[in-house]
């Protein structure tokens, strides 16, 4: 009864092992002929964030169960896979959906006060060099039942991923730490770089397992991609499947404004996820706790929050809070010739940052009018007060002299809302504040 899957075994070892002893470049086009993108995949597949507590739910619970079968964290009592990061309002979770089951799941964790988890083990000096914001890939897993469908779920939750960080979520680099089983895969059909050349034989995020690290520039994928896969049909081509091909199965956020990040986390299931069903918070170091209580500073989510640390941590604070965005915006005024294009990627109450593609006059006096959302502009009388440049890029720190009612309003909905879905709720409660 058990000479069956004991040949099995005997012919995936020897498989593997005839496999890895191919040069890599071969190794490496070998999985390139695996791959088998659907145009029109099944109308029952839904690609969405996860937001309700059902949702977030579904996805710990597969992530927990694909983990503990790969031998990547010992079983949890809850039955989830839940970490800090999955608290923080940078981070958000993708989830694809089978007839409103989640059948496969990733997480997108932007950087913040709390770093990414692969920063304790990999050096991303070289990746910080570059210009533009990082986000760590994480927690990706598939249900079982369809992980070894062609990709049938991996390429759509992929295609989503590489959409949604590249139109909403303002993200330039990728980084993963994946197992040295799997990285090959990533290197030879998305083309990440390795950050290191060594194997970290125990990456304590994942129960000891050895991890290697690697990054993406989605800056310079696309062209990377297309020569990769020139002459291929449409269905293995990868370039053609990220870039031409609309998928009417991703469901996009609605903002309001063009912020970069959709937190869905409420005080409620904060609570419910790291709290009461797992003890995230309560095995948090004080420093964490401490940096919690920075990052979500509404009373709505003391009581939920871990207890403040007896004695005070040293942490580094801004001394008004500032947001990521995405704005696009234009300069003017009587000390420069003609109108001069921004991108405005972070405000604050007093002021904000933007990238130009020209100099800027700095502690001058010029107009500036901003695009906050589809129906939003914001016209300031503002100073450039900083400057920093990388090749034929422009960094500014702009001072506001006198904000306007819309930016008011902008910034204090933003202050008020912790979440994607609240925004609106504090915008339409902010209209009566300040007329």
């Amino acid at each position: 009864m058990r000479v069956l899957p004991r040949l099995r075994f005997f012919v995936q070892n020897t498989g593997r092992k005839l496999f890895a002893m191919l040069p890599k470049t071969r190794r490496h086009q070998v999985y390139r002929s695996f791959v088998d993108c659907d145009p029109e995949p099944d109308d029952r597949l839904v690609l969405k964030i996860a937001e309700t507590q059902e949702e977030l739910e579904a996805c710990f619970k597969l992530l927990h169960n694909a983990y503990v079968a790969s031998r990547f964290m010992a079983p949890d009592p809850s039955g989830l896979r839940v970490t800090i990061y999955h608290a923080l309002p940078t981070t958000t979770t993708l989830c694809a959906k089978v007839d409103g089951q989640v059948v496969g799941t990733l997480s997108l964790i932007r950087e913040s006060a709390i770093g990414f988890p692969l920063q304790r083990i990999f050096d991303l000096s070289g990746v910080r060099a570059k210009e533009g914001n990082i986000a760590e890939v994480s927690a990706l897993a598939i249900d079982r039942r369809f992980r070894h469908t062609g990709g049938t779920i991996l390429f759509p939750l992929m295609k989503f991923m590489y959409e949604y960080c590249t139109t909403f979520f303002d993200t330039r680099h990728l980084v993963i730490a994946v197992n040295p089983r799997h990285i090959e895969m990533y290197e030879s059909l998305l083309y990440f770089q390795r950050l290191t050349a060594s194997v970290v034989e125990n990456y304590d995020f994942v129960n000891g397992a050895p991890a290697i690290g690697a990054t993406l520039d989605l800056r310079h994928a696309p062209e990377i991609l297309r020569r990769a896969y020139a002459g291929k049909p449409a269905r293995r081509n990868l370039h053609h499947y990220f870039k031409e091909t609309r998928l009417p199965n991703i469901q996009m956020p609605q903002r309001r404004f063009y912020t970069t990040n959709d937190p869905v986390l409420t005080p409620e299931l904060i609570d419910y996820f790291f709290n009461r069903r797992t003890r995230v918070f309560a095995e948090l170091s004080d420093r964490k706790k401490a940096l919690l209580h920075l990052i979500y500073d509404l009373p709505a989510y003391r009581a939920v929050l871990p207890p403040q640390p007896p004695q005070a941590i040293e942490v580094q604070v801004r001394r008004h809070q500032r947001f990521s965005v995405k704005c696009p915006a234009r300069l003017i005024g009587e000390k420069i010739d003609q109108t001069i294009p921004l991108e405005v990627n972070e405000v604050s109450r007093y002021g904000f940052r933007a990238i130009s593609s020209r100099p800027v006059p700095v502690n001058v006096w010029l107009t500036v009018a901003i695009q906050l959302g589809s129906k939003e502009v914001s016209c300031l009388t503002v100073q450039a007060v900083q400057e920093t440049s990388q090749g034929n890029r422009y960094y500014y720190g702009f001072h506001i002299g006198e904000p306007d009612l819309v930016w008011r309003k902008f910034v204090a909905a933003l202050h008020q809302g912790h979440t994607h879905s609240d925004l609106n709720d504090a915008t339409r409660f902010l209209q009566t504040r300040f007329q």
